[in-house]
């Protein structure tokens, strides 16, 4: 796990060298064992590639990077982990490659010699790389299936830039920022981020999960993003629910045998829901002795603490259990820090109870953690994706299928018959009428506390961007939703929160339920597998799990996660928010005095709290932070 940046400019910048120093030490958390940058002088300009170290896999000089291919063609600059390098490095010894070291580099690097873009596809890990191309002057740039590690570039006149986080690209371009103010408005308004291609930073792009992108220096043209992996929802195998559920167990056990690779200790976050505690009781289940250390945050004394399901599972696979604890004080005081580490804004406090999970998995030593990351996007969690189940139902024509899912999933705690329909109608009712909907709810697309007027000026598109069904999934609408979430919107921004709180620690965070088979094989079931007829939630890999994670804990009906208190921590440091407030002046689009006002309504109990509290609050401090001009 590590942190990359480089860039080619057409002219070479006389101050490269302080730069590239700079951008690393913005990368510094992310590789504290090593770095180095390479400039490199050619016809057609100036290329730099640089690189910081976290030692996971050969611990060994031999590790260093830019690492250049034995005959001098390729430079790799590579953030991330291939899990099943072994078995690579097998295939390509046998058709004549040679390794001097035992590092997973080496082998991607070998691999991209042997079979170029097609190498991706084969393999199992997490990854970010950009390799240099000495022969055709080109750069290729790539990212893994689901975006679990990141990538930002910017191509300009004559430039091309590129880092793991935007604070180094910045560094390396030596230029401010200034606002992207199509998602400042679309996060302020709608929470809706890193679902794009485009930055809370003007000019500064993801490369989306899954791509690859390629730029010629001779010509300093950037070539068009091409997808290398894209989800299929069509049911693909004809299995029994037995076979699914066999096919899922082995599938995800041999994902945790891979991801328990490593030179270093490791541990895992345990939240005490399906997913982690499947994780650690996976983790007990293939390795019977190992030392399983576990690191949980515990909202003490809240009705959100998952304490006694976190202890269940540690008496169950007999771990070492760590445990943090919280309150807005620490928030607040954290807060800054956090708010830098993310890099831009972000959805809820829930983030924070994660950061401090990683700081404390920091403090006992540990380096590598395995997480329950991208289980509800794969399996169908949350509340089952009602809305596009009952859709997929009534397109087939079961209606009475429908009618008995609905008050089946009306059954369990938090849900009503009527709300299953109100999901179905979130889905389907046509553009107008959901604005119309939204303003209801009290949702309006058009605050009194934003200039709507600039931003209009501006060109910002003030509506929420929805999903548009697509016509070829037609009785598969949760599957298609999922395969949505996996590369739009939802796991990015989850990948994005866990990937940056871990790397403020300098410490690797492993995703075992993340990988092209294990997706492959989920998405190509029937819908009825992952949610089935009674609306239980990730029903086939309950199912797999059963003997290997303790009955109590798959047979929850609740989900809680990382919570916090929200809103008792953020109104109870009211006076504190309003001061940070005050900074909204800055921003153009927002009208701080409407906005103060909108905030003392809540502070007041006059209007109901949500999550538009934290968003403002994050907004305005990351603006302030990044030294964003206006």
């Amino acid at each position: 796990m590590c942190g990359i940046v480089g860039g080619w400019w057409r002219a070479s910048p006389g101050n490269l060298e302080n730069n590239s120093a700079a951008a690393l030490r913005a990368l510094s958390k992310r590789g504290p064992d090593d770095k180095g940058f390479d400039i490199f002088s050619l016809n057609c300009g100036t290329l730099g590639l640089g690189h910081t170290r976290l030692a996971i896999i050969d611990l060994s000089s031999a590790g260093h990077q830019p690492m250049r291919s034995a005959d001098g063609r390729y430079t790799i600059v590579f953030n991330g982990e291939i899990y099943n390098y072994r078995e690579l490095r097998q295939t390509l010894v046998q058709l004549g490659h040679s390794f001097v070291s035992d590092s997973d580099t080496e082998v991607l690097l070998a691999a991209w010699a042997e079979w170029q873009r097609a190498c991706l596809a084969k393999l199992d890990g997490m990854f970010a790389f950009c390799i240099y191309d000495r022969h055709n002057s080109t750069l290729t740039c790539a990212r893994d299936a689901f975006g679990i590690k990141p990538f930002f570039y910017q191509h300009g006149v004559n430039r091309f830039v590129f880092a793991s986080e935007q604070a180094a690209l910045l560094a390396l371009r030596a230029e401010p920022p200034k606002a992207n103010w199509q998602r400042a408005y679309d996060y302020l308004v709608h929470g809706d981020y890193d679902s794009t291609d485009a930055t809370f930073i003007k000019d500064v792009q993801h490369l989306l999960p899954g791509c690859v992108i390629g730029f010629d220096m001779a010509n300093g043209r950037l070539q068009p993003v091409e997808r290398w992996w894209t989800p299929k929802i069509e049911v693909r195998q004809a299995l029994s629910f037995s076979q699914a559920v066999e096919a899922t167990r082995e599938q995800f056990l041999q994902n945790i045998r891979l991801q328990l690779r490593s030179d270093v200790p490791l541990g895992a976050a345990l939240s005490g829901g399906i997913d982690s505690s499947a994780v650690v009781c996976a983790m007990r289940h293939v390795e019977p002795d190992l030392p399983i250390n576990t690191f949980s945050y515990i909202a003490t004394g809240s009705d959100v603490s998952e304490e006694r399901w976190v202890d269940c599972v540690n008496s169950a696979v007999g771990a070492h259990a760590h445990k943090i604890t919280a309150d807005g004080a620490d928030l607040a005081a954290d807060l800054d820090t956090m708010i830098t580490a993310q890099g831009e804004p972000f959805g809820s406090t829930s983030i924070y109870a994660q950061y401090r999970v990683f700081q404390l998995a920091r403090e006992r030593g540990i380096t590598v953690t395995l997480d329950g990351q991208g289980a509800d996007e794969l399996l169908a969690g949350y509340s089952g994706y009602p809305g596009y189940r009952l859709l997929s139902l009534l397109e087939t024509g079961e209606f009475i299928r429908a009618q008995r899912f609905a008050a089946r999933w009306a059954g369990w705690p938090g849900r009503t018959y009527s709300q299953a329909w109100m999901h179905f109608a979130n889905v389907t009712l046509p553009d107008t009428l959901h604005r119309v909907a939204r303003r209801y709810l009290g949702r309006n697309a058009e605050p009194t506390w934003l200039r709507t007027g600039l931003l209009r000026d501006a060109d910002v598109h003030m509506q929420e961007h929805r999903y548009r069904l697509k016509p070829q999934a037609k009785g598969r609408r949760v599957v298609e939703q999922l395969a949505d979430a996996l590369q739009r919107r939802g796991l990015p921004h989850l990948l994005r929160h866990g990937d940056r709180n871990a790397m403020q620690f300098s410490i690797e965070s492993r995703v075992p339920f993340l990988n092209i088979a294990m997706a492959d094989l989920m998405l190509s079931m029937p819908e009825d597998y992952l949610v089935s007829p009674r609306g239980e939630t990730k029903h086939v890999f309950r199912a797999a799990m059963r003997g290997i994670v303790p009955d109590i804990i798959l047979d929850r009906k609740d989900k809680i996660g990382f919570a916090t208190p929200e809103k008792s921590w953020l109104l109870g440091m009211a006076p504190t928010i309003r001061t940070w407030l005050h900074d909204s002046d800055a921003i153009p689009f927002l009208d701080r005095e409407a906005l103060l006002q909108a905030f003392d309504r809540v502070a007041a109990h006059k209007s109901d709290f949500t999550w538009q509290v934290w968003r403002w609050v994050n907004f305005v401090r990351w603006y302030h932070n990044m030294g964003v001009q206006s």
